[in-house]
């Protein structure tokens, strides 16, 4: 039942994230070329700028695809844990161009400052700056709900991929409008640039942190390591539970413990006593993807 439900639930999670993906892939597609029309018909430096941003969401997207569609695939001979760490390696690639995006962000910043660069935009490069706004926020949204649904980070971390090309967009609206309004305040996008540059940092920072710890097989935080052993010992006939470790695997948490049991207990009902101990955490608990149970003895038994 519990393999049949899992296999299931994968294959689900494995479909949501590639069309939330595929989504994500159009629109950025479209905000490139429409932002790079505005920007040169709108007479907006920044707004083409902006357009090369999104660029490196396309490139961001076909990395998660690639991670989703690969990295959610069930173990097999040669992967005999499975192909989460496909789908991690995903989202430090994702991590990787954030913080690239966020440098390039605030040298492009600092140089206009230097160089006191003006510009006369159009109206079209603001409206074309409102159109990306809204569109990435609602990839934002849509992106981070499906993952945190499935559990991946290479999801999570394009959904702020997304919102970091809103907050570009919403730097260089802002910049556009000031310009507008008077051309003496030509600076104020490039330092609100700045400032959506250091929130892409910390958001790059924190994803590339987070898969590295993984690949480094960093043990879950504790409340997950505590509600497995409340899980286990609440199944009738376990003593105890030790030696409780667990591993991240892309989305999913692979779990090993050793299970005490009456040493007088027969061979098959220690076994049904294990069997039910990994059907309900797989089933109770969404994130573990396995669970290898050891029997152990009650040592007064012995």
């Amino acid at each position: 039942m519990a393999p049949d439900i899992d296999r299931e639930r994968q294959a689900r999670d494995r479909a949501d994230g590639l069309r939330v993906t595929w989504v994500g892939l159009i629109v950025n597609v479209m905000l490139v070329a429409l932002k790079l029309w505005g920007g040169v018909v709108g007479r907006s430096q920044a707004l083409v700028a902006d357009a090369i941003h999104s660029l490196s969401d396309l490139f961001s997207d076909f990395v998660v695809v690639i991670g989703i569609r690969w990295g959610r695939m069930e173990a097999d001979e040669n992967h005999p844990y499975g192909h989460g760490r496909i789908e991690t390696i995903a989202s430090v690639f994702v991590g990787v161009t954030l913080l690239a995006a966020s440098i390039g962000i605030a040298y492009g910043a600092i140089e206009s400052i230097y160089a006191h660069r003006a510009s006369q935009p159009t109206t079209i490069a603001l409206v074309m700056a409102a159109v990306s706004i809204g569109s990435k926020e609602w990839m934002y949204g849509y992106t981070l709900k499906v993952g945190r649904r499935i559990h991946s980070s290479a999801l999570i971390g394009n959904a702020w991929h997304h919102r970091s090309d809103a907050l570009s967009s919403v730097a260089v609206f802002l910049g556009l409008l000031a310009v507008q309004i008077n051309p003496a305040w030509r600076v104020a996008d490039a330092v609100a640039a700045l400032v959506v540059s250091a929130m892409i940092l910390h958001v790059g920072a924190k994803l590339v942190w987070s898969a590295f710890r993984e690949l480094a097989d960093t043990a879950p935080a504790e409340e997950i390591l505590t509600e497995l052993r409340n899980r286990a010992e609440a199944v009738d006939g376990v003593l105890q539970v030790h030696d409780l470790r667990a591993r991240h695997s892309g989305p999913q948490l692979l779990v090993e413990m050793h299970v005490v049991v009456a040493g007088a207990m027969t061979v098959f009902d220690g076994h049904e006593i294990a069997r039910e101990v990994r059907l309900r955490i797989i089933e109770e608990v969404e994130i573990v993807g396995e669970v290898l149970v050891h029997l152990d003895p009650d040592s007064e038994m012995q």
